[in-house]
């Protein structure tokens, strides 16, 4: 069990110890095995052999363990929220499950040829795989507030969450044409050779109409890979998703400015920045 939260560790959950309740804590907990229960899987699907600059639990203890192991810390996740008895805060996390699943479905669907579809699929399942967990762990903590918090500043604190997630998973695509392996912790080029779309390409084929059949075809030729790669670095295209990133961080500051001036907001400003410098 050790090894599946070891290359988890020191991304963003830290800060989650600015939460004082019990039950607060609890959400924290429960979003941790959430997060992990879906890379586990997720390596395994898409046959990712390194995470975060550890071997994939799949690899080093075989598939059926791996599909166990993450089925396992899910299941305990969900007897921990129905521990917390707060039927909304279990709504909430319970659709952060049903929208990963969904975003997963979507990344194994052929790309579109519709360059604007394809673009809203990609944005789409952004939020789905990784914003829906940080907007929904942010408004599940929030909704523990209340009375203190309005349904103004639930809702403020969702949209927060929301922005915080595309910012950080865009960059995290960026991250993937400008870090190399020691850094990044998996081999550079790594989502091109899985044949995801994700904005630096998509951003260059608004340029390289070339690379509109490689997508098609999903990077599946030999030479694909190599060629995407190369119009990506001609383009624009990661200078345009850090753009990208930096709109949803300036939004997620918006929501927190809502809110009075605090030690609180002044640490979730604090790792909204770190979200959009970090080089890892």
């Amino acid at each position: 069990m050790i090894h599946l939260y070891q290359a988890m560790l020191g991304i963003w959950r830290i800060y989650l110890a600015y939460l004082v309740s019990p039950k607060q804590h609890e959400i924290a907990k429960i979003t941790e095995m959430i997060h992990t229960a879906s890379l586990i899987h997720d390596d395994l699907i898409d046959s990712a052999s390194v995470r975060r600059g550890k071997t994939s639990a799949y690899k080093a203890f075989g598939h059926r363990e791996a599909i166990l192991g993450g089925d396992f810390i899910l299941t305990h996740s969900s007897r921990l929220l129905a521990q917390i008895g707060d039927t909304g805060v279990i709504a909430v996390l319970s659709q952060v499950i049903e929208d990963l699943i969904h975003g997963e479905m979507m990344q194994l669907a052929p790309n579109s040829d519709d360059d604007d579809r394809r673009f809203q699929t990609y944005l789409t399942k952004t939020y789905r795989k990784t914003a829906s967990l940080i907007a929904n762990s942010c408004k599940a903590v929030a909704m523990l507030t209340v009375p203190t918090l309005s349904q103004r500043h639930i809702d403020n604190m969702y949209e927060f969450g929301k922005h915080l997630g595309m910012a950080f998973q865009l960059i995290d695509d960026v991250l993937d044409f400008v870090t190399d392996e020691a850094n990044l912790g998996k081999p550079s080029g790594a989502d091109l050779q899985m044949g995801l779309a994700t904005g630096p390409v998509l951003f260059a084929a608004q340029r390289y109409p070339e690379l509109n059949a490689i997508l098609l075809r999903q990077f599946s030729l030999d030479g694909d890979t190599e060629r995407a790669l190369e119009l990506v670095k001609q383009s624009d295209g990661v200078g345009q998703t850090r753009m990208l990133a930096e709109f949803h961080f300036q939004a997620a500051q918006r929501c927190l400015f809502q809110f009075r001036d605090s030690l609180s907001r002044k640490a979730l400003l604090h790792v909204a920045a770190n979200f959009l410098q970090r080089d890892r």
